[in-house]
């Protein structure tokens, strides 16, 4: 009776691990995600473009200002 048992014991343990591999599924698919791109602002609160109309802005005033038609 003991063999009985100790072979009835080996069987389901064979089974258990058989039937857990078996039906386990299909394989794990891991995805890579893709790294995100960092934009980066200009430093300065005014961007290059900007700063550049500014200052001929500033030009144009000062030669209106000193291209005085004025009579002395």
């Amino acid at each position: 009776m003991e063999r009985q048992m100790k072979k009835f014991a080996f069987a389901a343990l064979a089974t258990a691990l058989t039937a857990s591999t078996a039906f386990a599924g299909g394989p794990v698919i891991v995805e890579e995600e893709p790294t995100p791109v960092a934009v980066l602002a200009p430093s300065s609160s005014m961007g290059g473009g900007a700063a550049l109309a500014a200052l001929a802005g500033i030009v144009v005033v000062a030669a209106l200002a000193s291209n005085d038609s004025g009579s002395h």
